[in-house]
């Protein structure tokens, strides 16, 4: 990548809900290992962030897993509930957006880096990149245009001093499907063996 300055202080700033939109709509999904030492090695990362809402008050969340790896991975884990309301019409709806969040963290942390990362195709997020870029700070924006529709907005592309490709990064960022593959393989397998336990347990007798 010919992103970088020598020496650049780095900080990610990853709106989770719409990175995980982009790289499915691309076919893969991510290995934020990988993705952390790429910008460990070709910078100062200071910090990546990652913001997602949670659904409390479910037994099992399927996110939930990802959130604590990043956690104890050298990712900051900025997360809340989910709220849900019922509008006008009456219908049930949800409401998790992490924008405010993360437009607060990044103008915060624009004083201590020297090179932002976004990784979103929110358009709502042109005024912030600016208000970066104002503090002469560079931001670079990791997001898609070969979905459809597209992932990025066009005018947060236009915004930002860098566009990073979502798909030319995935080869050095993506899970290895074979991976994922036996892990679930390995899973389903456990299930079986709880199924044909007798009740009681293995020691029962």
């Amino acid at each position: 990548m010919n992103l970088f300055h020598p020496y650049e202080r780095l900080a990610l700033f990853i709106d989770g809900p719409n990175l995980y939109s982009a790289a499915r709509g691309l076919g893969f999904d991510i290995d934020y290992k990988k993705l952390r030492d790429i910008f460990a090695r070709e910078g100062r990362l200071v910090r990546a962030f990652y913001y997602t809402a949670l659904m409390e008050d479910q037994e099992y969340s399927p996110i939930r897993p990802l959130v604590d790896w990043l956690d104890y991975n050298g990712y900051t884990m900025v997360t809340k509930p989910i709220k849900e309301f019922t509008d006008v019409q009456g219908r049930r709806r949800m409401k998790g957006n992490m924008d405010i969040e993360l437009a607060i963290d990044m103008l915060e942390m624009a004083a201590h880096v020297d090179h932002v990362f976004l990784f979103s195709g929110d358009g709502d997020f042109r005024r912030l990149v600016e208000a970066v870029q104002r503090r002469g700070r560079r931001v670079s924006v990791v997001s898609t245009i070969r979905t459809s529709p597209p992932v990025l907005a066009d005018e947060l592309r236009r915004q930002a001093d860098v566009f990073l490709e979502l798909a030319e990064l995935g080869p050095r960022i993506m899970r290895d499907p074979s991976v994922r593959e036996a892990r679930e393989q390995a899973r389903a397998a456990e299930m079986a063996r709880e199924q044909a336990m007798p009740e009681g347990g293995p020691y029962r007798r």
